[in-house]
């Protein structure tokens, strides 16, 4: 056991108090030579942990899966998951969640350690993870939170001292991330599966205690829930689309019901706009393209649908009926998100019926002409379409002054509609070329500062300061294309 009150630690932990079957209580599975690559400062602040202390051997010790610290439950989830579609039995197979930290302003994170060894889930697997994509996972997980978007995050990153083969010998690492919960949709597919209706129950009764507790009481809670997650989903998928983030593998044990971001495996942003595009080397029917993620949100959330069939109502019938009728709902809300957000981003506060179709005439000139999705949106921020094909194209032109007319209709004046410009267009995302940069200096040199200046100008995405105009550039030109990979 560490010293709990020196670092900060402050654990209630609720999920250990459920049935076995939803987990398996764990021992840490030691490394060799923890060392601290990484640590969120302000994070730890803002979990009440003493960011100094941290730093200690004992606490890096606790970060790498050595020890348990003072109050802690480690253990692995039990899941499921529809992956690429195929259902499968999963579990966390190189994850163990040491506890629930309570906050000095009383909120609740789960604190899991990502690559601590193998579990009774691990399927044949080390439970290993390396260095490069646990610190990939920390620099776009922070990058989403820089951008508002609802995410896990990252506490610190810790090496190992052990090697750990993949296609070569790579050095192992464990990220500490930080969520509202672990609770996804693969795990109520789990208990439906495998489970009795009790417990099923009893999932739900928790899931709703721990992110919906507005709903208790209503008629329904669990037709409640259902609609919530929904909500929050059909939020959260909208605001990946309005920066160009594509998740990459949105397998069922990847979507949260506290609707956040997690697993950032093959994920990356977008350059060329293009619905098609794929960063993941597995994806290779284009499954999870970033055209289809909308799709595939909304497929996810009928599986959801269907693990709580025997909640909604004792009838199967009028269960199905009234999850139909809310999973239907997903894609009205959506897009109402989406069209939300793209109004912001150009500019126009208030609503009119054909600007549907001033934003798709703009995306489907960025596509015909490969216009860079966010510096497109950058330079309209501006005010300053130039340096490009689609610019002087005679369609944008006319497109432009039929903006420039949606704008002038509306009671706000211009100084206004450009700040809201600002506030909804980054003018820096995790350029693909700029994480590997930041990568490749940390995993082959050790050197973390590249990836230290990356982080600091990805934390104020909205600023616009000419400190950000480096990384707005674009990679040079390939005809090979980007790829990423999930690190198991």
């Amino acid at each position: 056991m560490t010293n709990r009150k020196e670092i900060g630690w402050n654990f209630d932990n609720t999920y250990s108090r459920l049935p076995k079957f939803f987990y398996n209580s764990l021992s840490p599975n030691p490394v060799s030579s923890p060392k601290l690559a990484v640590l969120n400062e302000p994070l730890a602040t803002t979990l009440g942990l003493n960011p100094e202390a941290l730093k200690s051997e004992e606490a890096v010790a606790v970060l790498a899966g050595n020890q348990v610290p003072e109050g802690g439950s480690p253990l692995a989830q039990a899941y499921a998951g529809h992956q690429f579609g195929h259902f499968t039995m999963l579990g966390d197979g190189r994850a163990m969640l040491i506890g629930e930290q309570i906050t000095p302003n009383h909120d609740r994170f789960d604190i899991q350690l990502k690559g601590s060894g193998r579990t009774p889930y691990s399927r044949g697997g080390d439970g290993r993870a390396a260095l490069g994509p646990m610190l990939r996972e920390y620099i776009i997980s922070e990058a989403m939170h820089a951008l508002g978007i609802q995410t896990t995050r990252s506490l610190a990153v810790v090496t190992t001292g052990e090697t750990i083969i993949r296609e070569t010998e790579l050095p192992g690492a464990i990220l500490t991330r930080v969520a509202s919960s672990h609770l996804r949709v693969g795990t109520f597919e789990y208990t439906a599966r495998w489970g009795e209706l009790e417990e099923l129950q009893l999932l739900a009764d928790y899931a709703i205690e721990r992110h919906y507790p507005e709903i208790e009481a209503d008629e329904n809670r669990y037709l409640s829930l259902l609609r919530n997650v929904i909500k929050r989903q059909a939020y959260l998928i909208a605001k990946w689309q309005l920066v160009g983030f594509i998740h990459g593998v949105m397998n069922t044990d990847n979507m949260t019901i506290s609707g956040e971001t997690i697993d950032y495996g093959p994920c990356a942003f977008m350059d060329t706009y293009d619905p098609a595009t794929v960063f993941s080397s597995i994806d290779r029917q284009g499954r999870y393209a970033y055209g289809n993620q909308p799709y595939i949100g909304g497929w996810n959330l009928a599986r959801f649908a269907e693990s709580l069939l025997p909640l909604l109502h004792e009838n199967q019938e009028k269960a199905v009926e009234r999850a139909q009728d809310e999973v239907s709902k997903f894609g009205e809300l959506y897009k109402m998100n989406w069209l939300k957000g793209m109004r912001a981003k150009l500019g126009i506060f208030d609503e009119e019926e054909q600007d549907e179709t001033l934003i798709e005439s703009l995306l489907s000139m960025m596509q015909k002409y490969k216009a860079d999705y966010t510096n497109t949106f950058r330079a309209l921020t501006y005010d300053k379409p130039e340096g490009s094909e689609m610019f002087n194209a005679s369609e944008f032109k006319q497109w432009y002054d039929q903006w420039h007319a949606r704008q002038g209709r509306q009671k706000e004046s211009n100084e206004e509609s450009h700040q809201l410009m600002r506030n909804n267009n980054p003018a820096v995302i995790p350029r693909n070329h700029r994480v590997e940069e930041a990568l490749e200096a940390a995993v082959e040199q050790g050197d973390y500062s590249v990836m230290e200046r990356l982080l600091n100008v990805l934390s104020k995405p909205f600023a616009h300061t000419p400190e950000q105009e480096e990384y707005c550039t674009l990679p040079i030109p390939s005809n090979i294309p980007y790829r990423t990979f999930c690190g198991t």
